[in-house]
């Protein structure tokens, strides 16, 4: 999982680049920059926007980035260990609608509206207007 370019960079300069680990010494885990994971992982953002997930397998490496004065971490899950993303069952579906919907019903009138009603009224904005507050 080494970088070609990022061994070179050492090399030919004498600049350690800060994040770049492939043997996991000095971390205890592969480590590289921002931008420069090796092909073959990737993200659980990108496995989500390819349709994949993890598949219970543990992060192989990570990515180690400065973004003001924090360090952040991203972790990296083998493509080839990935498995399809599993999608909801039908009574799970209408479980969800059953929800959202009455999310969206009003306590006071019963009316479904196009909205959310507010929790913090409990009722449309309709009938929250007709209330003494």
């Amino acid at each position: 999982m080494r970088s070609p370019d990022l061994d070179q960079l050492a090399d030919r300069t004498g600049i350690r680049v800060e994040f770049y680990d492939p043997a996991g010494t000095r971390y205890g885990f592969p480590t590289f920059p921002y931008e420069s994971a090796p092909s073959g992982l990737a993200t659980r953002r990108q496995l989500r926007a390819a349709g994949l997930r993890p598949g219970g397998h543990d992060p192989v490496a990570q990515i180690l980035w400065r973004h003001r004065s924090q360090r952040r971490v991203a972790y990296l899950y083998r493509l080839d260990l990935a498995a399809p993303k599993r999608t909801a069952t039908p009574a799970q579906r209408e479980a969800i609608a059953k929800a959202l919907r009455a999310r969206r019903t009003c306590r006071t009138c019963g009316v479904v509206r196009p909205y959310y009603i507010p929790r913090r009224t409990g009722c449309c904005l309709d009938c929250h207007e007709g209330s003494p507050s």
